[in-house]
Order: structure tokens, then sequence, then C-alpha cells
């Protein structure tokens, strides 16, 4: 059976040292962006379930 993930042959992904400032900020504001755009497309799903619902 073959597995999903490729395992890489590395000892660290990304820099060797730690973040800046300004890296973290950048990283935790995109972290907020992709769940708010999560949450918007699961209440449009929902949304459109629930008129389905409602028209049938």
């Amino acid at each position: 059976m073959k597995t999903k993930n490729k395992e890489l042959d590395v000892d660290f992904i990304g820099g060797q040292g730690p973040l800046t400032t300004e890296e973290e900020h950048a990283v935790t504001e995109f972290i907020k962006n992709q769940k708010l755009v999560r949450e918007n497309k699961l209440k449009r799903i929902r949304r459109s379930k629930k008129n389905l619902k409602i028209a049938q």
C-alpha cells in the first residue's frame, strides 16, 4: 500500500534560525486569513443546504 505523504530526507524545513518578529506576524496574519476563508466557505455551504431543504 502506498503512503499519501512523501517522506522528506531533511533535518529542517525552512531556515536554520528562529523567525523574526516580522515573519511571526506575517505567519499569524496568514493563518487568521485562512481560518476566515474556511469559515466563510462553510457558511455558504450551510446556507445553500438550508435553502435547498426549504425549496423542496
